[in-house]
């Protein structure tokens, strides 16, 4: 889970850099791209079959999964780069609230404290890391980036429940990857509207490795952290997956001399720790975190 982590931040800064030279949509097109020609290897190599018998269930997920993941390039080509990333990690925070109303609506009197809680300082976590993107005019994309993790936790859950229906995780990967081919390519073509549609190759290596990287970087953290998942204790998986907040906040100082305020840190540091609250009550306190203990949880895509 360390190396994911690592991985989708090494992600994060190679979009960062290609936002200089492609749209979003060509970025999320060429992601589609190189995941869809790995994952087609290897699933050839180990025999896999791509037939499915859900193929509505992968629309649905490539729908909502698609749609967060131009969101999250978006805001991180225009955010500094621990923001973008810190927003988008709300996605255990809403599967709470989710949780909360879900038990609220079947049992009326029974209330979820600790999840309200950590709902609650998950807020004023992202009140605090918003206020200097209120000064600094960047309120509409951190905005994106909150909804990004919104549709985020709807992705997570459809793949869940595929997984649980014993959809092998390759094949959900494999799918969501061509639907963000033809999704990255149909939104460039309306981009261009009535003119002509001009397609950003890479006519340099630099161009290349950094398409490359976001691929090849976000298929290798999606095999480890999926690993994760099946081969340890889910509640010390998750939480380790709260370390891309660091690392991205690494690379943002390192690659983009980011520079954050106390406000910045301070939301940044609760929201990782209302997140990790979450995510222990979610899997230790309730019935549904105890059976989904249980099984093979598939890690999000994005």
């Amino acid at each position: 889970m360390l190396f994911a982590s690592f991985m989708f931040a090494a992600m994060g800064v190679c979009v960062k850099l290609a936002s200089e030279t492609f749209s979003t949509s060509e970025i999320v097109m060429y992601r589609g791209l190189v995941g869809m020609t790995v994952l087609f290897c290897m699933m050839r190599l180990q025999g896999a079959s791509f037939r499915t018998t859900m193929p509505f269930a992968h629309l649905w997920r490539g729908v909502v999964g698609v749609v967060s993941l131009w969101l999250w390039f978006y805001a991180i080509a225009r955010l500094p780069l621990a923001t973008a990333m810190t927003l988008n990690y709300m996605a255990p925070i809403w599967i709470a609230v989710w949780l909360f109303l879900h038990g609220w609506w079947h049992a009326k009197n029974h209330i979820e404290w600790p999840l309200i809680g950590a709902v609650f300082m998950s807020f004023i976590g992202v009140t605090l890391l918003l206020q200097p993107a209120f000064h600094s005019n960047q309120l509409f994309e951190a905005m994106l980036a909150l909804s990004s993790s919104v549709l985020s936790a709807m992705a997570y859950m459809q793949v869940r429940k595929l997984g649980l229906a014993g959809e092998p995780e390759a094949r959900v990967v494999f799918f969501f990857s061509i639907t963000n081919f033809v999704a990255g390519m149909a939104g460039h073509i309306v981009e261009a509207g009535s003119g002509p549609v001009v397609w950003h190759a890479p006519d340099n290596a630099r161009g290349a490795l950094l398409l490359l990287g976001i691929g090849l970087c976000a298929t290798a953290a999606q095999v480890a952290m999926t690993r994760a998942y099946r081969l340890g204790n889910t509640l010390v998986v998750a939480n380790l997956q709260y370390s891309g907040i660091v690392f991205s906040s690494f690379w943002g100082i390192l690659v983009f001399s980011d520079v954050f305020n106390w406000h910045s840190w301070a939301g940044i540091g609760i929201i990782l720790l209302s997140g990790m609250a979450a995510t222990f009550y979610n899997t230790r306190n309730t019935e549904r975190g105890k059976a989904i203990a249980k099984t093979d949880p598939i890690a999000s895509e994005v």
